[in-house]
């Protein structure tokens, strides 16, 4: 079975919004990282594939590449802010609910990058619903990043009660 070593997220409250939110250090300068989270087949070997108008206020369609979640429905994902190296603000569309709110800052370490992580969820949406997978994926970043082996998603599943 494959451990889990990365850093827990945290959840707080923003008014009447639960937030799950992680801080990672990836050992790559921010452009590399960047082009990780924003070029359509270096997201799609970690998290999934997009089409449409990439730019600050266009609309592009995500298709999920991860076996565990392929195969869906594309998602409407609305780009809210991009600062390209440093910031980008996200909204994806649900079929039922509220649009989920994603933010990611990048910032320059000595040892490479500090990704900040935030999801504002929707009223009624659990963070053992979103932590875990969450975790889970940017472990799967940082496998990407590195060159190493990507995370098992059964020891992540099992996180969700640490996420209550």
């Amino acid at each position: 079975m494959t451990s889990v070593d990365s850093p827990m997220g945290i959840v707080t409250r923003e008014g009447d919004r639960d937030v799950v939110a992680f801080r990672r250090d990836y050992p790559e300068p921010p452009e590399t990282v960047w082009a990780a989270l924003t070029e359509s087949d270096r997201l799609a070997r970690w998290f999934g594939s997009f089409t449409g108008d990439a730019r600050p206020g266009g609309t592009v369609q995500l298709v999920m590449t991860a076996p565990e979640d392929a195969g869906g429905p594309a998602s409407t994902v609305h780009i809210e802010e991009c600062e390209p190296h440093r910031r980008l603000r996200l909204r994806v569309e649900q079929d039922e609910g509220e649009p989920w709110v994603l933010s990611l800052a990048l910032a320059p370490s000595a040892d490479g990058t500090v990704l900040d992580f935030r999801q504002v969820l929707p009223p009624g949406f659990s963070p053992a619903d979103a932590g875990p997978g969450w975790h889970w994926y940017l472990d799967r970043l940082g496998a990407d990043l590195t060159g190493r082996t990507f995370p098992a998603w059964p020891a992540y599943e099992a996180l969700a009660g640490d996420y209550a």
